[in-house]
């Protein structure tokens, strides 16, 4: 492979097929957006299949279109020099420091504004519909995701019993085969494109349970297999995985799930709140 994708598309473009090509005309237009893009997205976007998709990533000796979208953002100048992190960074002094925090402000500030936009009340009151009638209701995720999971189970375990969280992959699949039309699997995933997560998915949907789904694109693989779709804001860009503006979109989703989960069950959630209030006031000094 050489050091810069966008030469290696340069050097074998008169060998591509016609539907490759076209693949790559796309990505020479939009280079600095295809980095941020679902192999589903791009797919639609450029108007070739995924399995086209797949072939062009390994033709250029790449394992697959993850690697790709992470070559493509490293040839991608733009991006990096966009990156919060790596701006005036010979600076060491307050100044630089001030600017940084009030970027990443603006950054998470950004994201918050564009997950209200992207906040469906329909899907929202499905969701907690389902979670009110479910028997259990599982907090899954893997990765950066699966601490939102776990934050999305301590704020709901205060109110019951019914959330529970599994860290572990394996033991996500095990439950997930279990699973009936009497439980739910709350699920976070920004791609909604993963291995792991299919391997939970697809036993549960199999078994009859619904799936609310936490994301940022609404044409995933994830997605197809889920009953509710909740979208959260924020672009990350493969070289930002885990961003914490991505974090904060997805925890504003919980938070909001919540608040409707109270709204719909409040003498519940009023006398389990004042139980696990009194549980943990002890242990205050």
């Amino acid at each position: 492979m050489q050091p810069n994708i966008l030469d290696s598309i340069s050097n074998q473009y008169s060998q591509m097929t016609r539907s490759a090509k076209k693949l790559a005309d796309y990505i020479f237009n939009n280079k600095s957006v295809v980095q941020y893009m679902s192999i589903t997205s791009l797919a639609e976007a450029s108007g070739v299949s995924e399995a086209t998709i797949t072939r062009f990533c390994h033709g250029l000796g790449l394992a697959g279109y993850n690697e790709f979208k992470l070559v493509i953002a490293r040839a991608d100048q733009s991006a990096m020099q966009s990156d919060l992190f790596f701006q005036d960074g010979a600076e060491a002094g307050g100044s630089h420091l001030d600017r940084l925090c009030r970027r990443l402000y603006q950054t998470d500030a950004a994201a918050l504004t564009e997950t209200l936009d992207l906040m469906n009340p329909e899907s929202t009151n499905a969701a907690v519909a389902l979670f009110s009638k479910a028997r259990r209701i599982y907090c899954f995720g893997q990765g950066g995701s699966n601490v939102m999971a776990m934050e999305a189970w301590a704020r709901f375990s205060t109110v019951s019993s019914h959330f529970v969280h599994i860290e572990d992959s394996h033991m996500q699949a095990m439950a997930a085969s279990l699973c009936t039309q009497e439980d739910v699997i709350l699920f976070f995933s920004y791609s909604g494109s993963t291995r792991d997560m299919l391997d939970v998915l697809r036993p549960a949907k199999n078994g009859g349970a619904n799936i609310v789904l936490v994301t940022h694109f609404s044409n995933s693989p994830a997605a197809a297999l889920s009953d509710v779709i909740l979208l959260c804001g924020s672009t990350e860009s493969p070289l930002q995985s885990g961003s914490i503006a991505a974090k904060i979109s997805q925890m504003f989703i919980v938070d909001y799930l919540f608040g409707a989960y109270c709204a719909q069950n409040p003498e519940q959630c009023a006398k389990a709140s004042e139980a696990t209030a009194q549980a943990t006031a002890r242990k205050l000094l």
